[in-house]
């Protein structure tokens, strides 16, 4: 009993001690494109790297960027195996019970459906999401049958080879896979969640405070509102 307790505190000494690391740990998936995925020289790439690159310059941070699958995503953060998560995240009161958020450097934006025709019956369809997000819980709640992947592009494929009727996602992931015409916008848009923000252990306040400030910086002299552009197109919600 006192090794598994003196293991636990070790635990939460280690990873409270993120702020003083010489190195800052970024969190991320590396496959949810344009936030973040892999690009061709295997490097962590897209709309969080490019932001969060930046918030650690001006945070005056020296950073790297880890890969972890998003269904673990959380569990990891709080081990310590990195320091932040910077993948597409949205805020929610369930998830601030485990972790805490910077402010947003992401408005509230749409989830929408995608199905290979026009006029399914969402209400009784086999609907795909990712597993452990804000469409998974919110498709669970409409009658739909859900049907969990690990990946987006998992939730992708079972809709192209007849396995779900339909897949829902961020606005921002899906809409690119209409434009081969072989998937279409069904339904109304659906918003949730407090906007998306940088996860980090609720021990690391000051390293929070760090990010915050930034990111204030970044919304006040009209970066992010460029980069938010830059990757979502100029219809985008800015700030």
């Amino acid at each position: 009993m006192n090794k598994l307790i003196l293991s636990t505190a070790l635990l939460a000494l280690t990873a409270g001690g993120a702020f003083a690391a010489d190195t800052i740990r970024m969190g991320t998936e590396g496959a949810y494109p344009p936030y973040n995925f892999i690009d061709d020289n295997g490097e962590v790439a897209g709309f969080e790297r490019e932001l969060g690159d930046e918030l650690c310059t001006r945070a005056e941070l020296t950073c790297t960027w880890v890969t972890n699958d998003w269904d673990s995503i959380i569990p990891n953060l709080v081990s310590g195996n990195y320091d932040t998560i910077m993948a597409g995240m949205s805020i929610t009161a369930e998830r601030r019970e485990v972790i805490e958020f910077t402010q947003d450097y992401y408005p509230p934006t749409a989830s929408i459906y995608l199905a290979p025709e026009a006029g399914i019956d969402l209400t009784g369809a086999v609907v795909a999401a990712q597993t452990g997000t804000i469409q998974a819980g919110h498709v669970a709640t409409t009658g739909a049958t859900l049907l969990e992947f690990a990946t987006g592009d998992e939730t992708i494929a079972a809709v192209k080879n007849g396995e779900a009727d339909a897949v829902f996602a961020d606005q921002d992931f899906l809409l690119p896979y209409t434009e081969d015409g072989s998937l279409v916008v069904v339904g109304d848009p659906v918003p949730l969640g407090e906007g998306i923000g940088m996860g980090l252990r609720k021990s690391d306040a000051e390293l929070k405070a760090k990010f915050d400030t930034a990111i204030t910086a970044m919304k006040e002299d009209g970066t992010l509102n460029t980069l938010l552009k830059k990757y979502f197109g100029d219809e985008t919600s800015i700030y």
